[in-house]
């Protein structure tokens, strides 16, 4: 095919398809076992320094905010963030020095509540470096040609724009039509967080509710670690198979997690913690600040159920609990001051 543009933007978490067959083949295990273990431990043995990880979820919705403060709390160094968005995920790992490098389509903001202060100093500083740019779509499209085991994906999607130029896609002539199409290189992570409403000990899990990238992500990772709201029997996944969105043979780590995603929402669970986002927005505007949330919320507990207590334990959860099912959830008062 004839090359017509080349992106500049770094290529990472790109493999030969056929290498990360045997890779997956070599290091997986197909047997139908019990894989449950401790946060502490599966983020010690599949979130190595150096590593490519993405999250599940969208946002500051379903992400895996328990694995991301363990990751925190162990020190982990030198990842490379990628996906379609890293928002409350990405703002914490980066401010904790545990992201120094990212490839995203939308970062260093809180969406409605506004940007990240703590990234924002991280970008401009040096600290963290945008290796890549890409689109939403983008991304999730490279995800879907690794879980294909394509080594790129054919798309139109940037065609024309400075996204384009500062990814690492690149243009060439559709030998069918003469056209210029975007090709779109595969990204296989080292390591994926996600989140679920339920799943068995084997790591069968099930989402209520919109996947996002989900699908993809889970089957491109080459180490993935669950985390679930509740560990359930084999027979009531079973008694429901259509909603299994991921297969125990793609899972390396199963974490009942209760409340894993606050202060994100969690679809029909409980809703965003806007005192407790609002709190970390506040305190991250300096190096002090970040120093005194971590303190408080990550090294200064001993591990998710600690840190539940620290952010009002039962009586906050409950209070998140019913305004996820209020048709017209209450608006958050620090959101209204800043109206």
């Amino acid at each position: 095919m004839n090359t017509l543009q080349t992106g500049q933007g770094e290529l990472i978490g790109w493999h030969d398809p056929d290498e990360h067959r045997a890779w997956v083949a070599a290091h997986k295990s197909r047997a139908l076992q019990d894989r449950r273990t401790t946060l502490r431990e599966a983020i010690a043995q599949y979130v190595p320094d150096g590593a490519i990880l993405a999250c599940g979820g969208f946002g500051h919705i379903r992400v895996s905010m328990a694995a991301v403060y363990e990751i925190v709390r162990q020190h982990k160094r030198d990842l490379t963030m990628c996906g379609k968005t890293a928002v409350h995920d990405s703002d914490i790992l980066i401010a904790a020095g545990c992201v120094s490098r990212i490839e995203v389509a939308y970062a260093f903001g809180h969406e409605l509540r506004g940007l990240s202060p703590a990234s924002r100093r991280a970008a401009e500083s040096g600290r963290c470096q945008v290796v890549a740019e890409i689109s939403n779509a983008g991304y999730q499209w490279r995800f879907l040609a690794a879980a294909m085991g394509l080594p790129f994906i054919p798309t139109r999607v940037m065609l024309g724009t400075d996204t384009l130029a500062h990814s690492s896609a690149r243009v060439v002539e559709d030998p069918f039509s003469g056209k210029p199409v975007a090709l779109l290189p595969a990204c296989y992570p080292d390591a994926v967080l996600m989140h679920v409403h339920r799943c068995d000990r084997y790591g069968n899990a099930q989402i209520d509710g919109i996947a996002i990238e989900d699908f993809e992500l889970a089957r491109a990772a080459r180490r993935l670690i669950v985390t679930t709201e509740k560990i359930v029997e084999e027979e009531t996944i079973r008694s429901q198979p259509q909603r299994t969105l991921i297969p125990y043979y793609l899972v390396d780590a199963v974490i009942e997690v209760p409340y894993g995603a606050h202060p994100t929402l969690m679809p029909d669970r409980y809703y965003f913690d806007e005192a407790h986002i609002g709190e970390w927005l506040r305190l991250s505007k300096t190096d002090g600040g970040v120093a005194e949330y971590f303190a408080r919320y990550v090294h200064g507990v001993d591990g998710f159920t600690e840190y539940l207590a620290s952010i009002g334990g039962e009586e906050q959860l409950e209070y998140l609990r019913q305004v996820e099912h209020l048709e017209a959830p209450l608006r958050a008062p620090w959101l209204e001051e800043k109206r």
